[in-house]
């Protein structure tokens, strides 16, 4: 019996003191080993692992991707709209060791997540005008996360990915910008109109420039076919005059007939005596 109650009592004195020399690591978590205060041991790993007991204290974190949900805030853009902007943080622990040093515990780091990500979401917005806020916001989020993974490094952080849930403009003034807004883009449509009608005249008084010196240099060519003919013609008219002056003469009789007589309708003589006479008046 007292064998028994001995094993028994010493089964009870390992259970109690057997966890004390080891600890597991979970596939989603690193543990950091501390001794009064001072990092012994980091691991990444998951596993069983072993520490001295009583006297080590392991402290785990989440390995994994977690979100931070940033607080609204209002946001001032350079041409001095206001925005009230809701924003998320995707981070990690990537150094546990460093993250002990600097930050000592998660509540802690999200508290200087929220202030490191508003800071640069703040001074980011600030130097853009509204419009471009709202058009560009994938490649404004990708500068912030790039400066708030910067910002963070130092304490053993990953900043993933900053993105805006909301945007959106306060209630007191909504109305007022939306106005400004429309008043902006009639303008600028105004002035697009402007433009397209000055670049349309322009296009009008080139094409009536190329007309009237198309025109011109059609004309010319007319003329000068015209006076090429006129003086074949005449050089015709004297080759033929000086091989046969009888039918020369008896052909601009005819002529004279044509032109002086139009729609009319006559009986010649074969003297064709009609143009002397018409020469004496008779």
């Amino acid at each position: 019996m007292k064998a028994i109650i001995t094993i028994v009592i010493l089964a009870i004195i390992a259970l109690i003191l057997v966890p004390e020399f080891f600890y597991i690591v979970d596939q989603t978590k690193q543990a950091v080993v501390l001794r009064f205060g001072e990092i012994k041991e980091v691991s990444t790993e998951p596993g069983l692992h072993t520490k001295q007991p009583f006297v080590d204290k392991v402290v785990r974190f989440d390995k994994r991707l977690q979100i931070y949900d940033v607080p609204a805030e209002r946001i001032f853009t350079k041409d001095k709209k206001t925005l009230l902007v809701d924003t998320i943080a995707v981070w990690k622990i990537v150094d546990p060791e460093k993250f002990v040093k600097t930050m000592k515990s998660v509540d802690l780091a999200l508290t200087r997540i929220d202030d490191v990500v508003y800071s640069i979401v703040r001074n980011t917005f600030g130097k853009l005008q509204f419009d471009e806020v709202i058009s560009g916001r994938g490649a404004v989020l990708e500068k912030v996360t790039l400066a708030a993974a910067e910002e963070m490094k130092d304490y053993g952080i990953l900043i993933v990915s900053v993105r805006v849930k909301r945007a959106v403009l306060p209630d007191e003034n909504k109305n007022a910008v939306f106005n400004r807004m429309k008043s902006e883009r009639y303008q600028e449509a105004a002035l697009i109109r402007a433009e397209g009608e000055k670049e349309a005249n322009m296009i009008r008084a080139e094409a009536d420039k190329l007309k009237v010196i198309a025109l011109a240099e059609a004309q010319k060519k007319a003329e000068i076919i015209k006076g090429t003919a006129e003086a074949s013609a005449l050089r015709i008219y004297a080759e033929a005059f000086s091989d046969d002056p009888e039918f020369y003469e008896f052909w601009k009789r005819l002529v004279v007939y044509e032109e002086t007589l139009p729609d009319s309708k006559f009986i010649l003589s074969p003297d064709m005596s009609f143009i002397e006479k018409l020469m004496k008046g008779e």
